[in-house]
C-alpha cells in the first residue's frame, strides 16, 4: 500500500472493525512507523496524539487486536482494519468505543462459537454441545413449534421471545456443523434480487 501520510500531518485515520461481527470497535491514528509495526507484528499499533508516542493496542490491558485484513480507502489516506479482538476494545471495558449496549446476531453467534470451543462449566450452551446433534435438532424443532404457537395465539411479545429462543438454537446448530454466519450471509446475498 502506498498511503498518503501527508494530509493529516503524518497521520492516517484507522477504523478498527471486528472481522467476525463487522462491528466498528474504535478509531485511532497511525503514523508511518505505527503502520509498519502493525504490518510486521500482525497486531494493531497506533500513534497517540495526546501522548505523542507509538502504542500497541492492549499493551497495558492485554486486549490486543490481531490483524485479519487491511483495506485502504480510494484516496489512500485512511485505513479500515479488520481484527480479531482479544477482549474489550474500549478503555471503559466495553466491546466498542461506539458500543450500543445491545447483543447483535453476530455477537450471539460469536458467543456460541466461543462456548463450543471453551465448553465452560455451568453453561447451557456447553450442555447442548456435550449432548450432541440429536439434542440440538430436538431443541430447534421444539422452538420452531413454539414460534408458530406464539404467532397464532400468544401475542407479539411472546412471539419475540420465542423467536429469540429459535435463533439461539439455530445458531447453535450451525456452529455444531462448522458453518459460519458469513456462509449464511453469502447465500442470502446470492438470493438477493
Amino acid at each position: 500500500m502506498n498511503l498518503n501520510f501527508q494530509k493529516l500531518n503524518g497521520l492516517v485515520p484507522a477504523i478498527i472493525q471486528d472481522f467476525s461481527t463487522k462491528q466498528v470497535l474504535m478509531l485511532g491514528f497511525m503514523n508511518e512507523e505505527a503502520y509498519k509495526k502493525t504490518l510486521k507484528s500482525n497486531f494493531v499499533w497506533f500513534y497517540s496524539r495526546s501522548k505523542q508516542r507509538l502504542w500497541q493496542k492492549g499493551e497495558s490491558s492485554g486486549n490486543k487486536l490481531e490483524v485479519m485484513e487491511i483495506k485502504e480507502d480510494c484516496d489512500k489516506d485512511s485505513l479500515l482494519i479488520l481484527v480479531k479482538p482479544y477482549g474489550p476494545t474500549c478503555h471503559t471495558g466495553k466491546k466498542s468505543c461506539f458500543a450500543l449496549e445491545t447483543v447483535d446476531l453476530y455477537e450471539l453467534f460469536k458467543i456460541i462459537q466461543d462456548r463450543k470451543e471453551l465448553l465452560p462449566d455451568n453453561s447451557y450452551t456447553t450442555s447442548l454441545f456435550e449432548d450432541g446433534l440429536s439434542k440440538i435438532l430436538t431443541k430447534v424443532s421444539e422452538e420452531s413449534d413454539e414460534v408458530v404457537q406464539a404467532a397464532r395465539n400468544e401475542g407479539k411479545q411472546r412471539l419475540v421471545e420465542e423467536s429469540c429462543d429459535l435463533i439461539y438454537h439455530l445458531w447453535a446448530l450451525l456452529v455444531s456443523q462448522g458453518i459460519e454466519i458469513t456462509d449464511v450471509e453469502r447465500e442470502l446475498n446470492k438470493r438477493r434480487k
